[in-house]
């Protein structure tokens, strides 16, 4: 094999850096040229997801396939919503995508469209029901029950989350599934739209603290106000910062903790029938 020697050596003239750029190899050139588009530079493209877990059931021929979410475990105050949707395979709506990645606006035009062509079914845990059970149970009740109390029983559900569901047909629980699963991306749009709903009809009653806004969720302005007014009857209980304005508010409803290691004095009295060796026990 006969080499150019003439690409070792640089030419007369030209520096010996420009001439180590010049026989560096085309590939780390071509790399070098790669240029992001106009306006998308540090852009990470997200794929959105897919029917392809729920269409490799149908070719199994398990059918209905249902996805469900929950929306609300987080904030303060309000209920948890969970919604359970079963997509026709012929009618799926174009733009599903998880509800976070999504503007209002959005939800709400998705919303209507998976209400009119999908089998829909929502159910919501009260705040007292988070108060008895905590969040995580309420949680997992709002969803079981969703799946039950759809129109027609699913033989496969995809749940987004680490916990399974206790149904009578197969409960695949799927890590960040609103991202993943298309049917728990449609079931999280329900839920969150449904939820936003229902804290908007709660800020006529609340005024002042900017449901309409936040939605119950820990933003400053929302802390603030509780700060400042104290806790709803809407408010979950045991969550930090309402049981700390519950305190400041309202201190005749909570109750003292009592100290596990304060001692208290024991008095003990002898029967004086009872005579009592002194030398015992020397």
């Amino acid at each position: 094999m006969i080499r150019d020697k003439s690409a070792r050596k640089p030419a007369k003239g030209v520096p010996k850096e420009d001439a180590a750029k010049k026989a560096a190899p085309a590939k780390a050139a071509k790399l070098s040229d790669v240029k992001a588009p106009a306006g998308k530079k540090g852009i990470i493209a997200i794929a959105p997801p897919s029917f392809r877990r729920e269409r490799a059931l149908i070719k199994r021929g398990v059918w209905p396939v249902a996805g469900c979410d929950e929306a609300g475990r987080g904030p303060l105050a309000g209920p948890v919503v969970a919604a359970a949707v079963i997509l026709d395979p012929d009618r799926i709506p174009r733009g599903i995508d998880d509800s976070k990645r999504l503007t209002a606006e959005e939800c709400e035009r998705l919303f209507d469209k998976i209400c009119a062509t999908a089998q829909v079914s929502v159910v919501v845990a009260s705040r007292a029901r988070i108060d008895r059970d905590n969040i995580l149970r309420a949680s997992l009740w709002a969803l079981k029950r969703a799946v039950v109390a759809l129109p027609e029983a699913p033989r496969h559900v995809f749940v987004d989350g680490r916990d399974r569901l206790d149904t009578t047909c197969d409960c695949e629980a799927v890590i960040g599934g609103d991202g993943i699963v298309l049917s728990i991306a449609a079931a999280s749009i329900v839920a969150k739209v449904t939820r936003d709903r229902l804290m908007c009809a709660l800020a006529q009653d609340c005024p002042g603290y900017g449901f309409e806004q936040h939605k119950g969720y820990a933003v400053p302005e929302h802390l603030d106000a509780l700060d400042r007014l104290g806790p709803t009857v809407h408010h979950r209980s045991f969550f930090a910062p309402v049981a700390a304005a519950r305190a400041k508010h309202m201190p005749w409803t909570v109750e003292p903790v009592r100290d596990l290691f304060e001692v208290t004095e024991v008095e003990v009295q002898a029967d004086a029938g009872v005579e009592i060796d002194a030398s015992a026990g020397l």
